[in-house]
């Protein structure tokens, strides 16, 4: 079949809009999450094992740079996903699906996530 359609297969010079956008970091953080369950389940079997275990978990926790980095990571990536999350879920009950309520639920999105965000950056440190 000989298209005479345009062919851009460049990422970069593509636009996408904000609702787009949101969509593909919820599957980033999702992603993430689950990588990062590597660290809470190490951590959680670590301080479950012993007192000293505990203390080491904790002491990382409170004064390792590394520990607090990944603990944040790990909560913005948990806080953007759940918003998101619930986004998806408004999306599939037949709410805000038309194009202005998909990017005004992206714009609320990014807003309430940068918050929850910034209150665990605040938590951890």
């Amino acid at each position: 079949m000989n298209s005479k359609r345009p062919v851009n297969l460049d990422l970069s010079t593509i636009q996408f809009p904000l609702p787009a956008l949101t969509s593909i970091a919820h599957r980033i953080t999702g992603v993430i999450l689950f990588i990062g369950l590597i660290f809470g389940f190490w951590a959680l079997d670590a301080s479950l094992s012993s007192p000293e275990g505990f203390a080491a978990v904790s002491d990382a926790l409170a004064h390792n740079f590394l520990a607090k980095l990944i603990a944040w990571g790990l909560l913005s990536a948990l806080a953007f996903h759940f918003v998101a999350g619930i986004k998806h879920l408004l999306m599939d009950i037949d709410i805000g699906v038309t194009l202005e309520g998909g990017v005004k639920k992206a714009q609320i999105t990014v807003v309430v996530s940068a918050v929850l965000i910034i209150l665990a950056g605040v938590w951890v440190w």
